[in-house]
């Protein structure tokens, strides 16, 4: 059955022009399916500079705003409109406009992982992979206020020493890992080098050997010498590793390390999308306009 899905995929593909982007946590034939993989950012800017007149998001929701922010001409779609992000629903616009109120000379940074209505509100937009060139671009004069993400934001904050006002947002999946968990994969596996991502808590980052995103994990065992990694973010991510490094073994951090949002886009979510051409990603030019800036401005950087 999945095998004729994914040919029926694949030709109606070529007959709409579409491109299909999947993020790194999503299933693994999903994944095989897509033309490209990659983190929230890679896959935005791909969509952006891409000749295709249509593209499928595998992702959740933030992901593929973004991609219509950056390119409003362009049919975005979304397989499964109710693949939303818990981090970029634990902060709104009226609570950011609130916070701004709070701190009026504030410049705002607001992490990718949140809705346009809150990019539009933003200075400057950051990833988890440059998050600290972000905040390090900022006059040091500068109050920073960093939403929503609080574990990301005190990495960043230790990083680069700059006074962040952070919001009481998280990841549930990464702020819910703890040390005994870390420590416990650790025993099991002693040769394994533990990478993080930095929405994980500071005492679990502080036993990593490598932090960094999706992308530079990725990239990481790529380059690295080490054979045996215990990876500390969601575990989709090993397969993207296990296909780019097949002679390398990974482990996941523990046995429920999913994000559900994430799994929620199937093969067939995708084909219905493509044979429908819905759901389809829209935005207010007004809203629109406004978030492009901070966006664009973390993209110049």
């Amino acid at each position: 059955m999945k095998k004729s899905v994914f040919y029926k995929i694949k030709r109606l593909k070529n007959e709409k022009n579409a491109l299909i982007l999947s993020h790194f946590y999503q299933r693994s034939e999903v994944q095989e399916v897509a033309d490209f993989v990659g983190d929230s950012l890679e896959l935005a800017r791909i969509a952006s500079e891409a000749q295709e007149e249509v593209i499928v998001f595998c992702g959740v929701d933030f992901m593929a705003q973004t991609a219509y922010i950056l390119s409003p001409s362009k049919t975005i779609l979304l397989p499964k409109t109710d693949a939303s992000c818990p981090l970029a629903n634990m902060i709104s616009a009226n609570e950011l406009q609130s916070l701004k109120q709070l701190y009026p000379d504030a410049k705002v940074v607001s992490y990718v992982n949140t809705t346009a209505e809150v990019k539009a509100l933003s200075d400057l937009c950051c990833t988890s992979s440059n998050a600290q060139r972000v905040v390090n671009s900022i006059s040091s004069n500068s109050r920073i206020i960093f939403v929503p993400d609080k574990n990301l934001g005190l990495y960043i904050k230790e990083k680069t020493g700059r006074d962040l006002v952070l919001w009481d947002g998280y990841c549930p999946i990464h702020n819910r890992l703890t040390v005994e968990e870390v420590e416990s994969a650790k025993n099991r596996h002693p040769e394994a080098l533990v990478l993080a991502h930095p929405e994980c808590r500071m005492d679990v980052l502080k036993l990593a050997d490598f932090v960094g995103s999706t992308s530079s994990m990725v990239n990481y065992v790529q380059d690295s010498i080490s054979k045996e990694y215990i990876i500390c973010t969601e575990s989709g991510v090993i397969n993207r590793m296990k296909k780019i490094c097949p002679q390398k073994k990974f482990y996941s951090v523990c046995s429920n390390f999913v994000c559900k949002n994430m799994k929620l886009t199937s093969l067939e979510d995708v084909l219905i999308s493509l044979e429908t051409m819905e759901p389809k990603i829209t935005i207010s030019e007004e809203i629109r306009s406004k978030a492009f800036s901070p966006i664009s401005r973390m993209m110049n950087i």
